[in-house]
C-alpha cells in the first residue's frame, strides 16, 4: 500500500490485525530504515516497533 517508503516517513497500520489493537488505533509511526525483503515480503522497521513491519499494511500520512 506504501510504496517508496524511506526513513522519516510517518505511517499508519491499516487492513491488518495490528491496526485494530486499541494501542496502534490512529498511531503515527516513524519508519526508521530502508526496505529490506523478508520471506518475499518487503518490510521496514516502525521506531518503537520489533522487527520488520511489511509495508503493504502501511500508509503513508503526513505528519
Amino acid at each position: 500500500m506504501a510504496e517508496g517508503l524511506k526513513i522519516g516517513d510517518k505511517v499508519v497500520m491499516v487492513d491488518c490485525y495490528e491496526a485494530r489493537l486499541e494501542a496502534n488505533k490512529d498511531k503515527i509511526w516513524t519508519v526508521v530504515s530502508d526496505p529490506w525483503d523478508l520471506c518475499s515480503s518487503e518490510v521496514v522497521k516502525l521506531q518503537g516497533k520489533a522487527g520488520g513491519f511489511a509495508t503493504e499494511f502501511l500508509k503513508r500520512v503526513e505528519g
